[in-house]
């Protein structure tokens, strides 16, 4: 037997005494795991020192390096997410439906736990907290295969998880990092029909993609992100110079960071160069269409290529359109269905775009970046999924959970 599915078969044994825990349980559970990762913050973030020392050292990008990097900040970050989980209703056994057929026999649609739940990653140390903390609070066994960029960090992390759950006598088992970051192990993971419940995968394009083409278990597409910001002709344009700066650069690294820029041409002559010296302060390199380059000249052209590309850094494209229509036409084209906004003051427009643009969460008057679980208010998130089946946008507890049927009867056989 190998070793992941060694592993994966003793999340499972895990998951079935996790799936039956209390709530009170599972609470004493997140706020030992909040209190661990501040007792032992030292050597997490020791170890995840030296994988930003190896990363730098290997040529690894500036916004990616944010992304792999954690800090006191960060870590106190993560265990507020964990302690707003405590707040959060169980789902677990939460009754959705409940109705009574003619015959007499009573039916509940009960939610209930996914069972074991694999999570393969790049880069982010953080999400190994997030994706064990909500596997844990929804009553299944997590799975975590991290990037090889961030394993010493990830290991210190499952340490620390792992000691919290031994504190309250849950199995330790419910909470596993892959070490070997060989791509083979993550194919295993991909294939282990039968032993594993659902696969989410979070990272780059080539990640999700590679993922959801070899995969033989269920899997929830999430987080390729070629978000847009369009300013509309009835925009407030220091609003819009605002929102269009977070959107790009409080995070360029994250997928609901803004790729690229829509501008309605009857403000683009008072908007661009505004939003482009702003921009321009923040090192972001600008690439845009003709009518762009001739109201900001120190912009590269921009290519085919670059109305689809989730840069993942400072690097944005921008693009006059015509009208309303036309945004929403480039962005249902090139866009990946994740986080789109509108700036505008035109009620009638907000609601054309929020209606006719297809993806996970539409914005008025708002940065893309808050399409986040911590933001929704649901403690942290699993991932942000792209599809339509089962779950979309951020993903939080009940989306991360299956349901059963309850049928109680009296005796009644079917004729």
């Amino acid at each position: 037997m190998s070793a992941v599915l060694e592993q994966v078969k003793r999340a499972r044994q895990a998951g079935r005494k996790l799936a039956v825990a209390s709530t009170g349980l599972k609470n004493r559970a997140l706020e030992t795991m909040a209190q661990v990762l501040a007792d032992r913050s030292g050597p997490i973030l020791e170890a995840n020192a030296g994988d930003v020392r190896r990363a730098a050292q290997a040529g690894m990008p500036g916004p990616m390096q944010q992304r792999l990097g954690l800090s006191e900040a960060k870590l106190r970050a993560a265990a507020a997410g964990l302690r707003q989980l405590i707040e959060l209703p169980d789902p677990i056994g939460e009754v959705m439906a409940r109705w009574q057929r003619p015959n007499g026999l009573v039916i509940e649609q009960v939610r209930v736990p996914m069972g074991v739940i694999g999570i393969i990653y790049e880069s982010r140390p953080n999400v190994t907290v997030d994706a064990a903390s909500l596997c844990l609070k929804a009553g299944s066994a997590a799975v975590l295969r991290g990037g090889r960029e961030a394993l010493a960090s990830n290991q210190a992390i499952v340490a620390a998880l792992q000691e919290a759950l031994a504190t309250v006598e849950l199995p330790v088992d419910a909470v596993q990092l892959v070490a070997d970051p060989s791509r083979e192990a993550a194919r295993e993971l991909m294939t282990l029909h039968g032993e594993l419940d659902l696969l989410i995968p979070r990272g780059g394009a080539g990640l999700i993609q590679t993922v959801v083409r070899e995969a033989s278990v269920p899997v929830i597409e999430t987080g390729v992100g070629n978000c847009h910001v369009y300013v509309d002709r009835a925009a407030d344009l220091a609003m819009a110079v605002h929102v269009t700066v977070n959107a790009k650069v409080s995070n360029p690294a994250v997928c609901n960071a803004a790729e690229t820029l829509l501008v309605h041409r009857d403000v683009a002559p008072s908007f661009l160069p505004r939003v482009a010296a702003e921009l321009g302060a923040a090192g972001v390199v600008l690439r845009g269409c003709p009518r762009t380059r001739e109201l900001v000249p120190q912009a590269e052209a921009a290519e085919e290529a670059d109305w689809e590309t989730e840069y993942l850094d400072l690097i944005m494209a921008v693009k006059v359109v015509d009208s309303l229509e036309e945004a929403i036409e480039h962005i249902n084209r090139y866009g990946t269905m994740h986080s789109e906004a509108i700036i505008t003051g035109d009620a009638q427009a907000a609601g054309t775009f929020l209606a006719e643009v297809d993806a996970a969460t539409v914005y008025h008057n708002a940065s893309t970046r808050f399409t986040d679980g911590f933001e929704f208010g649901f403690g942290a998130e699993i991932g942000i999924s792209t599809q339509k089946l089962h779950a979309r946008g951020p993903m939080g507890l009940k989306e991360i959970c299956s349901y059963k049927y309850r049928v109680s009867g009296d005796g009644q056989v079917r004729g």
